[in-house]
């Protein structure tokens, strides 16, 4: 079974928007299944083989009191770690690649950029890259959207459709691909403020969780708990920076740029490859 199909992600992830949005409710196996159109033992089959856990204990991963109980185990513990550019700290697939962040300076810095899409385990991606490293890393449903929000974002560079090389090691990750040990080379558009969010972000470990607040802590602004949260909202690299990661102190999972349905499945998976 291909595990990155986007038809069987697509089962996923409206199985778990559904359990969502019945929780209160605890709909059995056999109800999701018919939501998504499948007997039960094939969606399971399915479930299992990208969660790699069953569906019912997916379920505790995903609930507020985990969250919580998630969140209040990384800050009492001190979880974070500033050491964001080393290599591999534990077996994969629990483990922090190794990045490389430069930052854009002038239109010049991006005159060019390669674009490709890619499956992964979270659902269809675009990834750009400069000469200088990954700048764009998306979900997307619709190709000519995907490559029109693309070019908004740096509308003075010409773009070629093409899967370079600095691409890769990003790709294997979200495709839970652990073989390739190539340092991720990011070059990051941002503010001085944006930067010190994103970078901070890299700190949180991998099954752990943060809220705004404590972001803003980190970067000495304690004050500008609303002002990460935008910031967190424009991270151009999705999962990589791991914006995911950040939730309300009520264990809420406040915002996401590409749904929250979408969050939740990954923090849920995260925690199942914990488990």
């Amino acid at each position: 079974m291909d595990i990155l199909s986007p038809n069987n992600y697509q089962v996923v992830e409206k199985a778990i928007g559904y359990l969502v949005g019945h929780f209160k409710q605890k709909p059995n196996i056999n109800q999701i299944a018919e939501y998504v159109h499948l007997k039960p033992a094939d969606f399971e089959q399915i479930f299992a083989d990208w969660a790699g856990v069953s569906f019912k204990k997916f379920e505790q991963f995903i609930g507020t009191n985990y969250f919580l109980q998630v969140l209040d185990n990384t800050l009492k513990n001190n979880l974070f770690s500033n050491n964001f550019d080393q290599t591999v700290i534990a077996n994969p697939p629990v483990f922090k690649p190794r990045l490389i962040i430069e930052r854009y300076q002038a239109e010049k810095d991006i005159a060019l950029i390669n674009y490709s899409f890619s499956n992964s385990y979270f659902g269809k991606i675009v990834i750009a890259n400069t000469e200088k490293g990954v700048c764009y890393l998306a979900f997307y449903t619709d190709k000519d959207l995907a490559v029109s929000l693309l070019k908004s974002t740096f509308p003075t560079a010409s773009y070629t459709e093409k899967t370079a090389i600095l691409q890769l090691p990003a790709i294997a990750v979200l495709q839970n691909n652990f073989t390739i040990l190539t340092p991720i080379k990011l070059h990051l558009k941002g503010t001085d403020f944006q930067l010190k969010v994103w970078e901070t972000l890299l700190n949180i470990p991998f099954g752990a969780l943060s809220t705004y607040g404590k972001i803003a802590q980190q970067i000495t602004s304690p004050k500008s708990a609303r002002a990460v949260g935008t910031a967190i909202g424009n991270n151009p690299i999705a999962v990589i920076i791991p914006c995911h990661r950040v939730i309300q102190n009520s264990g809420k999972l406040g915002g996401y740029m590409w749904g929250l349905t979408k969050k939740c499945a990954i923090l849920g998976w995260e925690a199942s490859q914990k488990s």
